[in-house]
């Protein structure tokens, strides 16, 4: 079984700042990690060769540093890695991010592609529903277990608002996992030994042959305009009278903020 996991590096920290100057975020100086919901993705993928046999392949598009978060996914059990990264990819969407993703899994070939469920900088969740678009191929989201694969087929748990769902469809397929499904493992020396000396190629969008406008900000459909912190004033009102005046006064004003 070949496994393709997707995976993303974001800054491992909640304290963000923003350039007032250019609207993006300050990267400099903060250390940058796996996204944390990619992390079950991976052990997931580690765990289905380890039961099926096969090989676990990670692909992040990011910047030349993201290679770090690549060899850290060797460390923890994939088999090798593959970075994309090209000045051209710069500004893009989840669209645009999922077209060049789709375009490594297909060079790549793959039984079953996983993502984690969304990103802590994007926030979205948009990646792995897109990419499995791209891809025409099943989708189904939120997975907690995978409960079978056999003959051609995935069987797997998914959390929903009432609870849990068991879902089935046919491979290959895309699905993205909550933090439910499993607990990342810690490297072992053997795996961080590998992790330094594995080659990590680095494809291109010549080396993809992806469509120059459908990569990067000119194949973006969305836009990031700006971005800021709101604002937060808080104010506090002390209602004077006895009891009975006060309870009638909030109860009046919670009709005018339309709250009851």
């Amino acid at each position: 079984m070949n496994v393709v996991v997707c995976l993303k590096q974001v800054p491992g920290t909640t304290e963000v700042k923003i350039d007032p100057q250019t609207n993006t975020l300050i990267r400099q100086g903060i250390k940058n990690i796996i996204n944390p919901f990619d992390t079950y993705a991976l052990e997931e993928g580690v765990r289905l060769k380890e039961k099926h046999s096969g090989r676990v392949t990670v692909i992040t598009m990011g910047p030349p540093q993201a290679e770090e978060a690549l060899r850290e996914a060797i460390s923890l059990g994939a088999d090798e890695a593959v970075l994309l990264s090209d000045h051209a990819f710069a500004g893009a969407d989840t669209w645009a991010t999922a077209y060049t993703l789709s375009l490594a899994v297909r060079k790549l070939g793959a039984d079953i592609i996983i993502c984690g469920r969304q990103t802590l900088d994007g926030d979205t969740g948009q990646v792995g529903p897109e990419l499995a678009e791209m891809l025409k191929l099943p989708f189904i989201a939120y997975v907690s277990q995978i409960e079978e694969i056999a003959e051609g087929h995935i069987r797997v748990r998914r959390m929903i608002e009432e609870g849990h769902e068991v879902m089935e469809t046919t491979l290959p397929a895309v699905i993205t996992v909550v933090k439910e499904i499993n607990v990342p493992r810690l490297p072992s020396l053997r795996g961080i030994a590998r992790s330094k000396s594995a080659p990590i190629p680095v494809w291109d969008a010549a080396t993809l042959g992806a469509a120059k406008d459908k990569i990067g900000l000119a194949g973006s459909c969305t836009r990031v305009i700006k971005v800021f912190f709101p604002k937060r004033v808080s104010r506090g009102e002390k209602l004077e009278g006895d009891l009975k005046s006060q309870v009638e006064k909030l109860i009046n004003k919670l009709k005018e903020a339309n709250l009851i």
